[in-house]
């Protein structure tokens, strides 16, 4: 069987090693993981898969990870992953969608482990980690201590190596294709969703030399009245002559997503909405110039803040966040945002989506820079030039 491993076994093995560290260091003994990018972080499982139980344990007393879920998942763990057979542990029908609890063969995988008075971490705030699933750990489990080790593996995410650089690299260019294929085909009287569809094809099809995949989210095409909507979805209405589009798009490369998103004026820009282009520009530039190792999130914020101050303009949400390894719902780390207070310091490998899209009372405009920090500032993943582009 052919594995489809993208990275070296030497990188799982560090990424496994700074994980049972950090274990180590909060006393966890036993760490179950819910959530599908972490999964595929340690162990390289990619599958659509995730809509059932699954998870991956780390044990301290072991050397690989475990991989366990839905029986007719496990050759994709085969496939995928590094592990050996037996660290590959699958439940049968009799589970799914049944008054039998997964979490139940969970427990017993545990015990096996030694793990039956243990000390043992779950996501508590992971998007996958549901009360049932915690409420049946602790009811198979009632002598265990279980503690919330939330975001202890994106923590050790945000920092990536060269080879996930290299493949984010792969993933902007696909972004950067997907976004001159929607302005391409932006006309009036084009219908919203024609754009649409011709972007998904952008987005599998990706670049003549590397395809894309699925995303963690549908691309967002906020027309019109919806321009001021930062999550709208698209309609099958034909295009005005004159309107405003504001696209978020992201390409995604062995699930390591890029965002991009663009401002497009169709027909003449309403008053001042050039202008405003040119402030978020502005702002976002120079943002990006004060892009160094050691200084802090906060510190980027204020740049942005300040150079929009001087031009009457206030932003409330923050200027962006952490990106990597991305499964649907969301490609943001949950852990470091470009935002005032976060003090999160600044290290080569650290990867932002620098969104710094302003939603006021009649007018919305996005133009935004997804970047890795390097040891002399920032590399930009895509090359889309930043402007408002018209039509």
């Amino acid at each position: 069987m052919k594995k489809e491993l993208h990275f070296d076994r030497s990188e799982f093995a560090a990424r496994v090693t700074a994980v049972k560290s950090e274990m180590g260091r909060r006393g966890i003994d036993i760490l179950l993981l819910s959530e599908p990018a972490n999964h595929n972080y340690l162990t390289g499982y990619n599958a659509y898969s995730f809509y059932t139980p699954q998870m991956v344990i780390v044990a301290l007393n072991r050397d690989e990870p475990i991989w366990v879920g839905r029986f007719m998942d496990r050759v994709s763990a085969s496939m995928t992953t590094y592990l050996a057979e037996d660290n590959i542990r699958a439940y049968s029908d009799r589970y799914v969608q049944s008054t039998l609890s997964p979490y139940d063969f969970v427990a017993e995988l545990v015990k096996e482990l030694g793990g039956e008075k243990a000390r043992i971490g779950v996501e508590m705030g992971g998007y996958y980690y549901s009360a049932r699933a915690h409420a049946d750990l602790v009811r198979a489990l009632p002598f265990a201590q279980f503690v919330d080790a939330d975001v202890l593996v994106n923590w050790i995410r945000i920092v990536k190596s060269p080879a996930e650089i290299s493949i984010m690299r792969q993933a902007g260019q696909i972004a950067d294709a997907m976004m001159k294929r929607a302005i391409d085909t932006i006309e009036p009287g084009v219908r919203e969703c024609d754009i649409a569809a011709a972007v998904y094809h952008q987005m599998m099809s990706g670049t003549p030399e590397f395809g894309g995949a699925y995303t963690c989210s549908p691309p967002y095409l906020c027309i019109g009245e919806r321009a001021i909507a930062p999550h709208a979805a698209w309609t099958d209405e034909p295009l005005p002559a004159s309107t405003t589009i504001n696209l978020e798009l992201f390409g995604n490369r062995h699930r390591y997503q890029v965002n991009l998103s663009r401002s497009i004026s169709v027909g003449k820009p309403p008053s001042g909405y050039q202008k405003l282009s040119e402030i978020v520009v502005e702002a976002l530039n120079a943002s990006l110039e004060s892009v160094r190792p050691g200084r802090t999130c906060s510190d980027v914020a204020a740049v942005f803040r300040q150079t929009l101050a001087r031009h009457g303009v206030e932003k409330e949400a923050r200027l962006g966040y952490s990106i990597g390894v991305g499964f649907p719902p969301a490609v943001g780390e949950r852990t470091a945002s470009l935002r005032k207070g976060d003090v999160t310091v600044l290290r080569a490998g650290m990867v932002f989506h620098m969104m710094p899209g302003l939603w006021l009372d009649n007018v919305g405009i996005t133009i935004t820079q997804s970047f890795a920090v390097t040891d002399a500032g920032h590399e930009p993943l895509t090359s889309t030039p930043r402007k408002l582009f018209g039509k």
